[in-house]
This record gives C-alpha cells, sequence and structure tokens, in this order.
C-alpha cells in the first residue's frame, strides 16, 4: 500500500511537528496530493449536504479545519518547490497544478457549500463572537464572492475555465525565470578581474571549481555574483554584457515569458470583468489597505513628485563625478549606475562593503539577529540537531519564550543553488492556529535567501545590504512565529498584502543603531567591535541614493499597475508597453532587448499582482513606527511589548488600520518616511 509507506497520509509523528525530510522522497508527492485532494473533497462535501441549521461553528469553522492531511502536504510541497525544485519536482507541479486548481474551484462553485456560507453571513450575531470571528467569516465570505461563488449558469463554467489557464501560465511564467536564471553564466580569465574585491575573486574562483574549471572564474546572475561585479568591476563592456545577460532573460528561445505574461495579465482582466469589476486592479483592491486604483496611484505619484528633484540632482552629480574620472564627458548608462555610484559613496563617506564585510560573519549577524528578538520580545533561539533538513545547509531551530514555553520552529537557508529561486522570501511549512480541541498548533517557519557563500579560505562575509535583507526577511519570520490567532487563515502573515510588509521593513531600521550592532558586529579575526566611527558613516551614508532607490522601486510600481489597470486585453508589444508604463519615473532612457517584466515573478506569479507598491505603502508605516521607538528609545520593553501585542500576534484578527492605530495611536504619517531619507519638502500633502 502507498499510504503505508508515504510519510504525509498521517501527521507528522515528530517532535513539533518537524519535517521528516529523511523520509520523504520526490515520489511521495503526487500520490499525496492526490489523495489530500480526495479526503478534503469528501470533507466539504460533508459540511455542503449536512441538514443543520448553518452556523458560524458548523459550517466557518468547519471548512476552516478541513483539508488536514492537503495542508501537511502542500506545506511542504510549494515551498520545496521554491527552494529545492529539480525536474521531478517541476514536472510533479505541472501535472497537478490543473487538479489543485480545479478542486479550489469545486469548493468555492459549491453551491450548497456557498449558501451555508451565505446564509452565516446574513444572520451573524457579532455580540456572540469575537472580532477574529467575524475577520474569519468575512474573508470566507468575500472569498468566496471573489472566487465566483456568485456566478450563474456559463460564467461558472468560464470561470473554471479562466482560473485553470491562469494556474497553469502562472506556474509556466515561474519555472521559465528559475531555469533561464540557472543557465546564465560569464566565465572569466583572471585578466577580466579589474576592480573587484577579494571576496568577490573568491567567490568566483570557487563557483568556477565547483564545475571543474580550475583556474577560471564564473560570474552568474545569482544575486550576490551579479551585484558584486556590477558594482566593483572596472570592465565597462563586462558590465553591459552582463546587464544585458541579466535584463533580457525570458525575452526569447526556450524559456521566453513576453508572450506568457500577456496572456497572465489578459487572463486577470476576463476574471475582473467576469465578477463585475472594471479591472484587475479595481478587483485585487477592493479588500486591501488601498482599496482602490486612484488611491494607489495618488501615493505613487506623490512620492514621485516628491522625490524626484532630488533624484535629478544626485544623477547631475554623479554624471560630473563619472566625467571627471574617465577625464571626458561622459553619461552614466544603467550599467554604469552601481559602479559609480558606490565610488562617490565610497569617496563621499569613505565606507565600502568590503569595510562592513569583516564584522559582517554570517555567524555573528545570526547572533545578532536573533538577538534582537530576544532583546526585544523575550524569544530564545536553540539549533535543533535533530530535525531533518532537505538540505545539509539548512538550519533548524527551536524557539522558545522567557518562560521556556515552545514558540516556534525556524528553518533557516542561506546560499544559492541552481534549484532554488533568486532573491530571499519567508514561508511557513505550518501556520499556527488553534486544533478543534483548543490546542495551540505553533508555527513552522522557513526563511530562505541567496548570501555570500563562504571559499575555502575566508567565512561568509555579508555585505550591508544582505544584513538588511537577513532583518527584511526575519521580521516577516516574527510575524508567523509571534502569531497568537485562532484560525491559521487569519494567523501570521496572513494579512493584507499592503500591510504585511510592515513587520519585515520595520525590523531594518535597527541595522543603522550602534546599539544593535555593538551586539554582534564583530570582526571576524580579530574580535574588535565595529568602530564607532563605521557606524556613524553608515547613518550618514544612510540617505545616499535613496532618491534612485525610491524612483527605481516606483518603476517596479507603476508597471504592476500598468498590467492591472488595463480594461482591454494587451496587444502591445511587451517592450513597448514597459517603457511607456515606466515613462512616469523614467531613470535611464531604455536600453534596446532589456526589460524585467519576462523575469518579474513578484506580480506574474507570486502574490504581489497590483500589489507591489505595498513596499513603498508599507515604507511610510514601518519609518512612522520605527520614530515611536526612536522616541521612546529603540529598546523601550513598554513600546516594544506594544508592537508585539499589537502587531505581531494579532495577525489579520482585526482591519490592518485598526491594529496599526492601537499600536502608534493615531494613523501613520509621511513624516518619518522623508525625515529618514533625508528628503526636503516644503509642504507635505
Amino acid at each position: 500500500m502507498i499510504s503505508a509507506d508515504n510519510v504525509f497520509f498521517q501527521p507528522f509523528r515528530t517532535t513539533n511537528g518537524a519535517i521528516p525530510f529523511d523520509r520523504i522522497t520526490t515520489a511521495d508527492y503526487e500520490p499525496a496530493i492526490i489523495e489530500g485532494l480526495k479526503r478534503h473533497s469528501d470533507e466539504i462535501n460533508e459540511i455542503a449536504s449536512q441538514d443543520a441549521v448553518p452556523t458560524f461553528e458548523n459550517t466557518i469553522v468547519a471548512l476552516e479545519q478541513s483539508g488536514d492531511m492537503l495542508n501537511r502536504v502542500l506545506g511542504v510541497f510549494y515551498p520545496m518547490l521554491s527552494a529545492n525544485a529539480d525536474d521531478s519536482l517541476m514536472a510533479i507541479s505541472q501535472r497537478l497544478t490543473p487538479k489543485i486548481t480545479e478542486h479550489a474551484n469545486s469548493i468555492t462553485l459549491n453551491e450548497k457549500l456557498w449558501q451555508r456560507i451565505d446564509y452565516v453571513f446574513q444572520h451573524f450575531n457579532k455580540s456572540k463572537h469575537d472580532s477574529e470571528d467575524w475577520m474569519l467569516l468575512k474573508k470566507t465570505h468575500d472569498s468566496f464572492l471573489r472566487s465566483g461563488a456568485a456566478l450563474e449558469g456559463d460564467a461558472r463554467d468560464k470561470y473554471r475555465e479562466l482560473t485553470m489557464r491562469l494556474s497553469q501560465l502562472s506556474l509556466t511564467f515561474d519555472q521559465n525565470a528559475l531555469k533561464e536564471t540557472a543557465r546564465h553564466e560569464m566565465w572569466l580569465k583572471e585578466s577580466n578581474l579589474e576592480g573587484l574585491p577579494k571576496s568577490a575573486v573568491e567567490a568566483a574562483a570557487a563557483a568556477a571549481k565547483g564545475k571543474n574549471r580550475e583556474g577560471e572564474y564564473l560570474i552568474t546572475l545569482n544575486a550576490p555574483s551579479y551585484r558584486s561585479f556590477m558594482k566593483y568591476s572596472s570592465r565597462r563592456d563586462l558590465r553591459e554584457k552582463l546587464y544585458l545577460m541579466y535584463n533580457s532573460q525570458c525575452t526569447g528561445g526556450e524559456y521566453d515569458n513576453t508572450n506568457i505574461l500577456q496572456q497572465i495579465a489578459n487572463t486577470r482582466l476576463q476574471i475582473a470583468r467576469l465578477l463585475g469589476y472594471k479591472s484587475f486592479a479595481h478587483y485585487q483592491l477592493a479588500d486591501k489597505m488601498a482599496q482602490t486604483p486612484d488611491r494607489v496611484y495618488s501615493m505613487l505619484n506623490q512620492l514621485k513628485d516628491t522625490y524626484a528633484a532630488t533624484q535629478k540632482s544626485d544623477m547631475d552629480s554623479l554624471n560630473k563625478y563619472a566625467s571627471q574620472l574617465e577625464g571626458h564627458d561622459f553619461s552614466i548608462m544603467p550599467w554604469d549606475y552601481s559602479y559609480f555610484s558606490n565610488k562617490l559613496k565610497e569617496e563621499k563617506y569613505s565606507i565600502s562593503d568590503e569595510q562592513l564585510r569583516p564584522y559582517f560573519k554570517l555567524e555573528n549577524v545570526i547572533d545578532g539577529v536573533f538577538g534582537l528578538a530576544t532583546r526585544l520580545y523575550g524569544l530564545h533561539f536553540t539549533e535543533n540537531f535533530d530535525a531533518q533538513v532537505f538540505n545539509p545547509e539548512v538550519k533548524v531551530f527551536n524557539v522558545t519564550d522567557d518562560k521556556g514555553d515552545f514558540i516556534a520552529l525556524l528553518y533557516t537557508d542561506f546560499f544559492p543553488r541552481n534549484t532554488k529561486q533568486s532573491g530571499a522570501w519567508m514561508t511557513n511549512f505550518r501556520e499556527q492556529y488553534r486544533d478543534a480541541d483548543g490546542n495551540d498548533v505553533r508555527p513552522i517557519v522557513s526563511l530562505t535567501m541567496n548570501f555570500t557563500r563562504p571559499t575555502e579560505t575566508t567565512p561568509s562575509l555579508l555585505t550591508y545590504s544582505e544584513v538588511e535583507t537577513f532583518m527584511h526577511e526575519f521580521g516577516h519570520g516574527l510575524h508567523g512565529m509571534l502569531s497568537r490567532c485562532k484560525y491559521s487563515s487569519t494567523s501570521g502573515t496572513n494579512v493584507t498584502r499592503d500591510f504585511v510588509e510592515l513587520p519585515s521593513q520595520f525590523n531594518e531600521n535597527f541595522l543603522s543603531e550602534q546599539e544593535f550592532l555593538d551586539s554582534f558586529a564583530r570582526h571576524y579575526i580579530t574580535g574588535e567591535k565595529i568602530p564607532q566611527e563605521l557606524v556613524e558613516k553608515i547613518k550618514t551614508s544612510r540617505q545616499y541614493d535613496a532618491a534612485y532607490a525610491c524612483l527605481r522601486q516606483l518603476s517596479f510600481g507603476f508597471l504592476d499597475m500598468a498590467y492591472h489597470t488595463i480594461t482591454e486585453p494587451v496587444t502591445s508589444d511587451a517592450f513597448q508597453f514597459e517603457y511607456e508604463a515606466m515613462r512616469p519615473v523614467e531613470i535611464f532612457k531604455p536600453v534596446k532587448n532589456c526589460i524585467m517584466s519576462p523575469q518579474f515573478t513578484h506580480i506574474f506569479s507570486g502574490g504581489y499582482a497590483a500589489g507591489y507598491y505595498g513596499y513603498k505603502w508599507a515604507e511610510i508605516l514601518d519609518a512612522d513606527a520605527f520614530s515611536k521607538f526612536q522616541e521612546d528609545g529603540i529598546f523601550n520593553p513598554a513600546t516594544a511589548r506594544s508592537f508585539k501585542e499589537n502587531i505581531l500576534e494579532k495577525g489579520g484578527t482585526e482591519p490592518p488600520m485598526t491594529l496599526y492605530k492601537r499600536f502608534r495611536g493615531r494613523e501613520p504619517k509621511i513624516d518619518a518616511l522623508l525625515k529618514r531619507d533625508g528628503i526636503k519638502v516644503d509642504s507635505i500633502k
């Protein structure tokens, strides 16, 4: 019997629910998912067919608690698809995605189930329930409505067809992006390494050695390799070559996404129109903090108008600086920006990544990041050597509180590999929730990143930006680990997309604080603390490039909104569409054959469609929230407790603005963000 050998067919009998990776094979996923779909369907039919009058408990809670086996297997399958996906796993995903989508449709389009949910919604007595019950009911009711539950006849069949098509397109887009990034390589000789620091040279040599090519150097499109080369290489021709390689990904050949992304945008438009919305953005934003495309564009344009003058002035200065260095009139191109910007920053502030790297040994950074959570929230992290892992580089930690009570399991996965998506993210193997007996089921959280690898002679020494990324993802992790909710659908990071980045971006703020840096930033050889003058340089240089970074981020937001506010299908060339969408915040003239849309997984295969603006939206929140810590003292126990109890523990149990106002005492203001970025304006609207 398959079930006898397949670990997914029963709850994991491991300490704290640790994933038994030593007993999971790729062949286990498909039969387990198929059986999970069957079991869940039976549970749904039982809920929908009962004779009892619909109640919150027998319908909404029962629905919430259904699908145990399916949740168990997909909770491992999807993280592996992003972090450890070989061809076999991708093939399983291609085969099963239509079945999973059809299963989801069969639930939301189940008329009997919908009638029960709607009955509970119409007869709900708020006085007999708490706010989390109401939020679960509203979320469930809205989700069914937004998934076609109220459609009739041919419209229901059309919805099924469109969602099936969309899920397949999104999966293909995602897998194309992964395969395309993995296949690009730039091989160099020693004579091609001008300007690269020792750390980058050693990393390139190690990458080449890993492919049995001693004496050569390999540059890839993985973040540590690409960013370091673009920042330090004095070979403009090679920077241009690598830039063109990176920014032409998935624009032709076997992994072309240009047509697929248009099909995704057009299919999303059809779904939105079928459900009665003007555009997909109107559909997506209806249940977000922003609510409407107009409010999103208002924020994007306000930031554009506020930062544009500073960015233009900064770029003029950079062009003059580059001209002086080159000895002739010089116009910065996209492949020049990181190189000259970094040189000017080093000259202005006498600080560089290479100066800071020795103080950011990965093991010390881990201690510092964990230590911050200890000091602020009373969490303690103990490495778990018994829990099984899916890759030898992955580490597992038991997370406990000051009382010694178990809080969460935390998996960390720090380094790039060909089976792993680029970027960084937090996900859950298991959400926090209370089971049918009222037991608090604690979460299992995973943090995945792509940091600089150690070499034969040097440990993993992170750039400041990489430490910042760790802080960001750990902020998401805290949101998941500290959750104290009743339902998985309202716990942890299950909040609106434009609120979810608050804890992560808020966490980054501590990285420029001396008191925090002193707790872990020590030279990996001498053990000396990071010098105070370096910390001061970090603070004074923090505003450098802020305007450029803002407009660059806005360009992604404008592109996202352009694709999702269409009211007629996109038929124009993908290159031209992107150029027009980004024109309001254009920093460089478009480069022929270069666009980012075909590799923009956040919006075309991730969860950020018509939601990428959320990073800037949340940036206003995070700066305003951290200003409270600055006012009270960054380690003030009462302030930390308030942030923990009102934001981190609450998940989506109440509307996000309600939670934020309870912590801050008022709605957020943009003032703190502008102050942090050094942007001076005569008046703030």
